[in-house]
């Protein structure tokens, strides 16, 4: 019996110390423990009663120094403390030096696979403002010096090297919560991380704390609207290729739209932008291409629809993937200027409309932009391709009718769903002072687009929409030079590419058997690079994928000539590429290249790279020969598997950190 009570005792005292450090741990750490067990099932359960101002920030800096009139510094602050140990992040701070009043301030949120960016805060600040770039992902920073400290997260990681758990809420060495919750999930840390961002920033001297925006791309757009959606302090939010949310079922459900959603429901309600967007309530503008892996652009013209603000804004880039075209790109910092400087107003969204009940049979859109005085052009594009991360957007041609502007959009058959967007440009009057790469002093204009209107196969069938379009053999004749197209690296003589998805669409889609064929002007003996990329993203399921390359052999000459290429003359690009390229049906995208690496007897051989500058002088891009395979988009469900989808992301994520590297360091 004495045994007996003397166990009873102790497990009794084990009980009272085991409850004493829970509760010392939970006095200390910034989130309160679960009670009974029960997980945060919507935003306001999730975020409750935190305070981003609570906890000290106890900032150090670990180093100042001046870069022309602007003050950086180099700080680190605490996050909050998690599992009894405290969580700090790096980040690179910037403002004028010479102040004369309280500054409006921007947060930078960089991307997946990227680090803060003291060019951005630098730019921020020579434009007079206060910019912060918080260091999430952890990666060494810009002249960071031995010995100096970094993002620490302390008892958590929501950097990626714990990758998995952007899509996930279990349990691990790692999380906070001990059961499958929404406070395990990276995304969760990230938006609280930004939010003491916004804490540093109201509590320096020279910030005007009534005066706070947020930028982010990719990862960072994402958070950005997560934000936006939580944090009331904010007077302007720019995402930047993220923050579209999951594709809805409208989407999920189109065939070949290669969009689905896997989302649990407790992930839709407390992680995913879904449940944020309709608490946005701040002045935002989308900035985001029309073909971006990162936000899908169909998920966002569906899921935007529920947002709170008042006041919604879209610069949407045609043709591109992941960047933007200047002038769209220009747009973001005109709303900042707008709301934290009271700078000129924007346009206000130009309204987009489409007829498909018309006498004829073909579709109509019809833009009203505002400050139609103002406008220097207008362009609508429209699309039949569900899928939409590889669809080519056909310009119409829009003409101007009155204060409007009018297109049609003839469609090949009405078994496709139909995609309209438009762009308006203005007069860009605004300036800003260049750092760096970041500069707009070559644009003239700025661009405002519409959101993008989407109807239903059933939609054009019920309203008597005709099959009137026909296929043709000329992809692109030049005369608008590059409008179909996108270039990078322009102005590199070696390897400038230009890209198009033109033969994607059935209007343009090669024939069985068919040659390409270009006519070039040559100022020395060179090579024209063709490269392919076959059923990217999926974009045909159960169909081979692939990148291939072709060299054309280049003799100077003050005339035309023709240069042709065939199927056979294509060689894999790299060893995820299996088997020859046998037909055209499949290809997604085509480059017209200065140079390309492929595989030859298993060895890497490169194509091309003799200097070619400009102008390069094209015409008549075109299909030689070849029997036509059919009018439709043969695209399934497109829909690839989580492995296959996560590195396709990676492989893109790679393509675009690489670009934006050699464009900063002039390669």
């Amino acid at each position: 019996m004495r045994n007996y009570w003397l166990k009873a005792a102790f497990v009794w005292l084990a009980a009272i110390l085991s409850f004493s450090f829970a509760a010392a741990l939970s006095a200390e750490d910034s989130l309160p423990p679960l009670v009974d067990g029960k997980v945060p099932q919507n935003l306001d359960e999730l975020w409750g009663n935190y305070d981003s101002r609570k906890d000290p920030l106890e900032t150090t800096v670990v180093r100042e120094w001046k870069e022309g009139s602007v003050t950086c510094r180099y700080v680190v602050f605490t996050i909050g403390t998690f599992k009894g140990k405290v969580s700090r992040i790096a980040a690179f701070y910037a403002f004028p030096t010479d102040i004369r009043e309280k500054l409006p301030a921007v947060l930078d949120l960089h991307g997946g696979g990227q680090k803060a960016s003291l060019t951005v805060v630098i730019f921020q600040a020579q434009n007079g403002y206060a910019g912060l770039s918080i260091n999430w992902g952890g990666n060494p920073m810009d002249g960071m010096k031995e010995g100096e400290p970094n993002t620490d997260w302390g008892a958590l990681d929501a950097t990626q090297k714990h990758n998995d758990h952007y899509g996930t809420m279990k349990p691990d060495a790692k999380t906070l919560d001990a059961v499958e919750s929404p406070r395990n999930n990276n995304w969760f840390f990230l938006v609280l991380a930004a939010r003491r961002g916004l804490t540093f920033l109201e509590q320096q001297p020279e910030v005007d704390a009534q005066r706070l925006g947020v930028t982010g791309h990719s990862m960072g757009g994402k958070l950005t609207t997560d934000v936006a959606g939580i944090d009331a302090r904010l007077k302007a939010a720019v995402p930047s290729c993220g923050g579209c949310g999951s594709a809805p079922g409208k989407i999920s459900g189109m065939p070949g739209s290669g969009m689905r959603n896997d989302e649990s429901a407790l992930h839709l309600k407390t992680i995913d932008d879904c449940a944020y967007i309709p608490r946005i309530r701040c002045p935002i503008l989308y900035l985001s291409p029309t073909n971006d892996f990162a936000g899908p652009l169909d998920n966002m013209a569906e899921n935007w629809k529920q947002i709170g603000s008042k006041d919604v804004h879209y610069a949407i880039s045609p043709h591109f993937n992941h960047r933007h075209v200047a002038e769209f790109s220009v747009s973001q910092y005109l709303l900042l200027e707008q709301y934290l400087k009271n700078g000129a107003a924007l346009p206000g969204t130009p309204v987009l409309e489409v007829k498909l009940d018309t006498a004829d049979g073909v579709p109509v859109a019809t833009l009203k932009p505002e400050r139609v005085g103002e406008v220097t052009r207008a362009d609508i594009y429209y699309s039949v391709d569900p899928h939409v991360l590889t669809r080519f957007w056909r310009d119409a041609q829009a003409k101007r009718e009155g204060d409007a502007w009018v297109a049609r959009c003839p469609v090949m058959s009405a078994d496709q769903p139909l995609y309209v967007i438009a762009s308006v440009y203005y007069p860009l009057k605004q300036t800003f002072k260049r750092y760096q790469w970041l500069g707009f002093d070559h644009i003239k204009e700025f661009a405002i687009s519409s959101t993008m209107i989407a109807q239903l196969p059933t939609d054009l069938k019920k309203a008597g929409v005709k099959a009137t379009d026909s296929v043709e053999a000329m992809i692109d004749d030049f005369s608008r030079e590059w409008h179909d197209w996108t270039r990078l690296e322009w102005g590199n003589p070696h390897v400038w590419d230009a890209a198009t998805r033109k033969i994607k669409d059935p209007k343009w889609r090669g024939p069985d058997g068919a040659q390409l064929a270009i006519d070039v002007k040559a100022p020395k003996d060179c090579t024209l690079v063709v490269r392919v990329r076959q059923n990217d993203w999926g974009a045909y399921p159960n169909k081979p994928g692939g990148e291939y390359a072709a060299a054309l052999p280049v003799k100077v000459s003050p005339d035309w000539q023709t240069l042709t290429c065939s199927l056979q003359d294509f060689r894999p690009v790299n060893d995820g590429t299996k088997g020859p390229l046998v037909n055209w049906s499949y290809v997604t995208e085509l480059s017209l290249r200065g140079s390309a690496e492929v595989l030859k007897d298993g060895e890497k051989t490169k194509l091309g790279g003799q200097a070619w500058n400009e102008p390069r002088q094209f015409r008549n891009f075109r299909w030689v020969g070849g029997q036509q395979p059919g009018t439709t988009v043969h695209s399934g469900n497109g829909a690839l598997t989580q492995e296959q989808l996560d590195g396709q992301i990676q492989k893109a994520i790679k393509e675009s950190t690489d670009q934006e590297k050699r464009e900063r360091d002039g390669k």
